[in-house]
């Protein structure tokens, strides 16, 4: 779309997925935070919002759907709707959104149109859609699916005939997609649903303007809600054009922009008329699920890699992402350097851990753990739906794994011709923790899974996730392959030779229930008694383990420390000593 409404220059380098800006959203290969741009279509200016799918970053959907007038909602030729659509999906439809379907990659050989179409109507049958909105899929808008082809740069009405270019598809979005609802003539309202932060400039209010003209130099009103308001002065305006923001003297209603000048502007509130403003209603955003404990480390190397150590580096850090970050909560933990944080999923947490991580801070985090609700006495936990495709040869050994962590089995299907099996759960979120490693385990590698928050249910009972103990190293000093070639008898090792080891430091994976102390640092004795004919020591390769794997695999009494250059798991000091005192 960017490079057909000519948002590039003709010789000009584009790199791929030109929207993700973010090195983690690049590395993943997912989009992270919501981003806006916008194109030219026949005198017609189209503002494009790129939002995550994945529902642990659905804060930054619930805040972004306030901005839009309809979505483009893209779904597989093959694969059908995803189980993260339902979630931005359902969103859109409760701000009722027009929504026009995008069938991409139709030219994938195994491309099956009619199947993905009746899916996504089902779904839209199962989220509540309005019948306006059902509409879309009789003969209004000339039965408003568009069959595309990203990489080819095509689309058309049928899967059968596809245009040269995405002519059909704009003009769909013309046809379709109502133009903005404003008041143009009325007081001035803009939501400000996004912040950034530019060293010249201060802090930039991003939004659309609801009503009213904005100009460079007014006086506005800054209101949370009817009652506290104060006053700031715009000192400069942006409107977004192709992949820039332009200066503006004037914006109207209806367009997407950028303010500078208020200095306090939080995410939420509204830029007012100063006389006769009023607050646009605040963006709701869901509870968060799973919380995380991070605190200051406490191993001996600390301060070794990382820049910022202390707790109110920290503090300070957590606190300013809540700005950003709508669906986060942070909050001071039992002691002065623990803090609490809570999000949407493992996944949303673990993205912050790798950002501060590579901003060059140095922490511990805790395992994660379930939020629960209390409800008339009763104890509540959230539970997900999760659907595995996995080929058949490995179903007993994944249905086993679901069926241990208290899942419940919904439905399951055979899928297209590859002899692979659909697989849908309703499980405890506790039961997901640990659980992606341990299905790619089961599976050989070969299974999908796909998980999204349901509801809060009865507590399922006790879950055992992981089988195994770690094995722990218990004295300070440089591994050697002398030491690992006996301790390797005792499981896998996470560490070669020649590697800075610590006492509590965990090194391997036990091959048994509960952990083993090891001395991973033994050096050979070096007398001249024994022969000295040289034993070649063959090593296994040490298992690399990411930071989310980590976060995965540890229990109740570990701890992931995380520096710029290093993820190392370690026991909990504070659990050893409780140990003791019993």
């Amino acid at each position: 779309m960017l490079k057909q409404s000519k948002v590039f220059r003709d010789n000009q380098f584009v790199q791929e997925r030109v929207m993700d800006s973010n090195d983690l959203e690049r590395e993943r290969g997912i989009t992270i935070l919501s981003k806006n741009t916008s194109i030219t279509y026949k005198d017609t200016k189209i503002n494009i919002i790129d939002t995550p799918g994945h529902s642990d970053f659905g804060g930054e959907v619930e805040r972004i759907l306030n901005m839009v007038d309809g979505v483009l909602l893209v779904v597989d030729s093959v694969e059908g709707p995803m189980p993260q659509t339902r979630f931005v999906l359902k969103k859109a439809l409760e701000f009722g959104l027009a929504v026009v379907v995008v069938v991409n990659k139709i030219d994938r050989p195994s491309a099956r149109p009619d199947f993905v179409i009746n899916s996504t109507f089902e779904l839209f049958i199962e989220l509540n859609a309005t019948d306006e909105q059902l509409y879309v899929f009789g003969m209004q808008c000339d039965f408003q699916v568009i069959y595309a082809s990203g990489i080819k740069g095509k689309a058309g009405l049928s899967p059968d005939n596809l245009a040269e270019d995405l002519g059909p598809l704009f003009e769909s979005i013309i046809r379709c997609i109502p133009g903005p609802r404003i008041d143009k003539d009325g007081a001035l309202q803009m939501l400000a649903t996004n912040i950034e932060y530019d060293e010249h400039k201060g802090r930039i209010a991003i939004g659309r303007l609801h009503a009213g003209v904005l100009q460079r130099g007014m006086e506005v009103r800054v209101c949370t809600s009817e009652d506290s308001c104060r006053y700031a002065r715009i000192s400069e305006l942006f409107v977004y054009e192709k992949f820039s923001r332009i200066p503006a003297e004037r914006v109207e209603a209806g367009d997407i922009c950028a303010v500078c000048g208020i200095e306090d502007i939080q995410i939420g509130e509204t830029i007012a008329d100063k006389t006769s403003g009023k607050p646009l209603p605040a963006i709701k955003v869901e509870e968060p699920t799973v919380k995380m404990a991070f605190s200051i480390n406490t191993s001996p190397f600390v301060g070794r890699e990382g820049k910022y150590v202390t707790s109110r580096n920290l503090r300070d850090r957590l606190y300013r992402e809540l700005e950003r970050n709508l669906a986060m909560r942070v909050e001071d933990g039992e002691t002065a350097d623990t803090f609490i944080v809570s999000g949407r999923g493992t996944l949303h947490i673990t993205i912050l851990i790798e950002n501060m991580r590579r901003e060059g801070y140095e922490f511990m985090v805790g395992p994660p753990k379930v939020i629960n609700k209390k409800i008339d006495d009763k104890l509540l936990e959230p539970y997900e739906i999760a659907t595995v495709e996995v080929p058949e040869e490995h179903m007993g050994a994944v249905v086993e794994l679901l069926g241990k962590r208290r899942g419940q089995m919904i439905d399951m299907q055979g899928v297209g011709s590859e002899g692979t099996t659909f697989l849908k759960y309703k499980i405890p979120t506790r039961g997901l923790l640990g659980l992606r490693n341990a299905i790619l385990t089961a599976s050989r590698g070969t299974a999908i899974l796909n998980t999204i928050f349901d509801s809060y249910g009865p507590w399922a009972g006790d879950i055992i996730t992981r089988d195994q103990g770690s094995l722990v190293a218990f004295e300070d000093g440089s591994s050697s392959s002398y030491a690992l070639a006996s301790s390797q008898e005792r499981g896998q090792m996470f560490i070669g030779p020649g590697m800075e080891v610590y006492k509590g430091q965990i090194v391997g994976i036990h091959q048994r229930p509960g952990d083993l102390s090891l001395n991973v640092c033994k050096k050979k004795a070096a007398t001249n008694i024994r022969s000295n004919k040289e034993q070649t020591v063959v090593l296994d390769t040490p298992l690399d383990y990411s930071l989310d794997d980590c976060i995965e695999y540890i229990q109740e009494d570990e701890l992931v420390e995380v520096t710029p250059s290093s993820i190392r798991m370690c026991k909990n000091p504070k659990f050893a000593a409780a140990k003791k005192s019993r």
